[in-house]
């Protein structure tokens, strides 16, 4: 008669550990404060990312993959007249193997569909393109058909993203003997 299979405890710790660690990742991105320009670091990131990618593609750069991290300055609301702010840098790789970096700052991010700023974006070494507005403003707002852009800050209702967590677990069994 053949034992049942047991799940070692290490593994269910590994499990459990990822879920904790995926529910903290989304804990912090859902909580993000904005400015009061509705700026966020989160949504910043994420249209810079995505508009990004497409401008380096229509400037003939293949890009493997692209991934940005913006941060709110911290000056950005002391004052009410004070325009907010967030500067964002973005790795990432050419289909060759070759390095792509863009970076600068983030004064307005419109549904993730644009950001304006001043951003650079350089690859293999060379300058790819300086752009003040990145994407396409008029564009139409995402259909429930595309990926819809992060929510907005304090906006409750709004669809928040998805957190894939992928476990490899190695596990090696020696014959009793």
């Amino acid at each position: 008669m053949t034992a049942p299979f047991r799940v070692p405890r290490s593994v269910l710790r590994v499990l459990a550990t990822a879920v904790c660690a995926a529910g903290t990742v989304s804990g912090l991105a859902a909580c993000e404060p904005g400015t009061s320009g509705g700026l966020s670091a989160m949504a910043v990131s994420y249209t810079t990312d995505i508009a990004g990618t497409r401008a380096l593609e229509n400037e003939g750069v293949r890009v493997r993959w692209l991934s940005c991290a913006a941060r709110l300055d911290s000056g950005a609301s002391a004052s009410p007249s004070a325009r907010a702010a967030a500067g964002v840098d973005c790795e990432g790789e050419t289909d060759d193997g070759g390095a792509i970096t863009i970076g600068g700052t983030v004064t307005q991010e419109i549904g993730g569909r644009c950001v304006h700023g001043d951003l650079t974006a350089k690859s293999g070494g060379r300058r790819v393109f300086r752009a003040y507005v990145l994407g396409d403003c008029n564009a139409p707002v995402p259909t429930p058909g595309r990926t819809p852009p992060p929510p907005a800050p304090g906006d409750g209702g709004a669809p928040r993203p998805t957190v894939t967590v992928t476990v490899t677990v190695t596990e090696t069994r020696t014959p009793l003997g």
